[in-house]
């Protein structure tokens, strides 16, 4: 492949981002999106974070959460998008994301889903089975490992398939980290997560 026509698709990537982001953007201005519960807005602003780490989208989580009376820390993730800038061009560009997502994924999982909120209100009422639904339904809003395994190492007391929904949990590690990065196998890896994803959320009485 020549120059030009690599500088070329480079430019068209780009142009193609931006429009990306625009749409975004105007999608958590939405009446749509305003008319979603506190929960799932938060959920969308921290997808939207971590899928496309930009200062707009930390400005938006961050509004989000000052309007409802809690503070984020962006000055620790302004540091992670500035590393993503960096390593845009670099060598081990994405060995390094890879890391940087980690971290991100732990500092947004230090703002916890709602759906636990919640949950502690309906242990408060004396509702085991809402208590043990809203804590799932919190797990599945989680994104790093750590997180994940810890929120649902506490409900084994009371949650007959937490064990399995855990050992379940440590084999799609172990197969991510395994895994190749041809599509054929990321498109196996994705199954599997969606059929963890799916015990995860099915009611088990």
């Amino acid at each position: 492949m020549n120059w030009s026509l690599l500088f070329v698709i480079i430019i068209m990537i780009l142009l193609l981002r931006v429009v990306y982001l625009r749409l975004k953007a105007n999608s958590i201005k939405a009446e749509s999106f305003r008319n979603l519960s506190d929960r799932d807005q938060m959920a969308v602003l921290k997808e939207c974070l971590l899928n496309t780490p930009t200062r707009t989208n930390l400005e938006n989580l961050a509004e989000f959460a000052k309007a409802r009376g809690f503070n984020v820390d962006t000055a620790t993730y302004l540091k992670f998008i500035e590393r993503h800038m960096k390593n845009a061009w670099g060598k081990n560009a994405i060995a390094e994301d890879n890391e940087i997502y980690a971290a991100e994924s732990a500092w947004v999982d230090a703002i916890r889903p709602l759906e636990f909120a919640e949950a502690e209100k309906a242990r408060a009422d004396g509702d085991m089975e809402k208590f043990v639904k809203c804590c799932l339904e919190g797990v599945s809003r989680l994104y790093s490992d750590e997180a994940i395994l810890s929120e649902l190492e506490k409900l084994v007391p009371h949650c007959k398939k937490a064990k399995s929904l855990i050992e379940g949990y440590r084999d799609l590690i172990a197969a991510r980290d395994a895994s190749e990065a041809d599509d054929k196998s990321l498109e196996k890896l994705r199954k599997k997560r969606d059929a963890w994803m799916s015990e995860l959320m099915i009611d088990d009485g």
